[in-house]
């Protein structure tokens, strides 16, 4: 068996027995979500190689990505089998074709399974002194992956925080903020992952950080700005130094096929993904806070195979999202 090479995390034939003879069934499926150094890519190796055990004839491949705005962009004209991640906010403005996403409208993605949500990590130098989020003010700082929906997002945080003109904010790609908080180049920056991310805890090794808490009225505006946010609190102990509870926020984020995925596969996937999730958690305690019962608040409408697996579970979907 011919075996791919670069990204590939299995290629595995199926052998159905046709009569007398045999043939042989694969079933591509890319999938994507973030950066290398992020959680939400660790995860998706984790359900690539979840695919390859349940069933050999998935052949997943893992494309690393620039994040949600990409992942969304591209399912618009990808074709075959993409699975990828998008909190359902950002679904929504690519449905009214709002930014970043204006004259693409689109409606063509199709819920598959929830994905832990997305966790608000503001990250500083202890040795700058900043306790609090308003004392970002007047410091560089920045805001998520360039381009990203974390990005986007934490500016529109500290617009409703009135930090937007205070803060000097750079635009970098994520993995270089890191560097750059290690050479003094930078005051902090923000992460948007599910917790413990890697870069927070590679870093906490080697660096003193402080992470900011928000206050309950900082968060209280920053939920009238964006109902999806709830409130989240990151045990002490999350990462290294980390020696007190950290108020902040999160957000659902899904995982995503598109009206081109074929129902058996769309059905084949969901189908694997909760009979497996148990495995899942058991190697990262992330995938313990998702549960059938939260399609309901991925945004989009659920995929007709996908929605056969609910059913046959005995989840009752919207009538807006079948």
């Amino acid at each position: 068996m011919k075996k791919t090479i670069a990204g590939v995390l299995g290629a595995a034939t199926l052998a159905l027995g046709l009569g007398a003879g045999v043939a042989e069934a694969q079933t591509p499926v890319t999938l994507k979500s973030a950066k290398t150094t992020s959680s939400y890519y660790m995860m998706t190796v984790q359900i690539a190689e979840m695919l390859k055990k349940a069933d050999p004839s998935f052949v997943p491949t893992v494309e690393e990505s620039q994040g949600s705005v990409q992942n969304v962009k591209e399912s618009f004209i990808r074709p075959g089998h993409i699975v990828f991640t998008a909190p359902p906010s950002l679904l929504a403005s690519a449905r009214k074709g709002e930014k970043p996403f204006e004259g693409q409208a689109h409606d063509n993605a199709r819920a598959l399974f929830v994905m832990p949500g997305i966790t608000v990590h503001f990250v500083v130098r202890n040795e700058t002194g900043i306790k609090t989020v308003p004392e970002l003010a007047g410091h560089t700082f920045v805001a998520g992956g360039k381009g990203t929906f974390c990005e986007r997002s934490v500016q529109k945080i500290l617009g409703v925080l009135d930090l937007a003109d205070k803060v000097n904010i750079e635009s970098v790609e994520l993995p270089a903020a890191s560097s750059a908080m290690r050479n003094g180049k930078i005051d902090g920056f923000a992460t948007c992952s599910s917790h413990p991310t890697p870069q927070l805890v590679e870093l906490a090794t080697t660096n003193d950080l402080t992470i900011l808490s928000f206050t309950d009225p900082e968060r209280d505006k920053i939920i009238g700005m964006n109902p999806m946010y709830a409130p989240m609190v990151l045990p002490a102990g999350t990462y290294k130094g980390q020696d007190k509870p950290v108020a902040t926020l999160a957000m659902p984020v899904g995982a995503y096929g598109t009206d081109k995925m074929d129902d058996h596969a769309a059905y084949a996937i969901t189908k694997t993904f909760w009979e497996w999730k148990g495995k899942l958690a058991a190697e990262n305690p992330w995938w313990k806070g998702v549960n059938p019962e939260m399609i309901t608040l991925m945004g989009a409408k659920v995929h007709p195979g996908a929605a056969k697996y609910y059913k046959d579970v005995g989840v009752k979907l919207p009538d807006s999202m079948q």
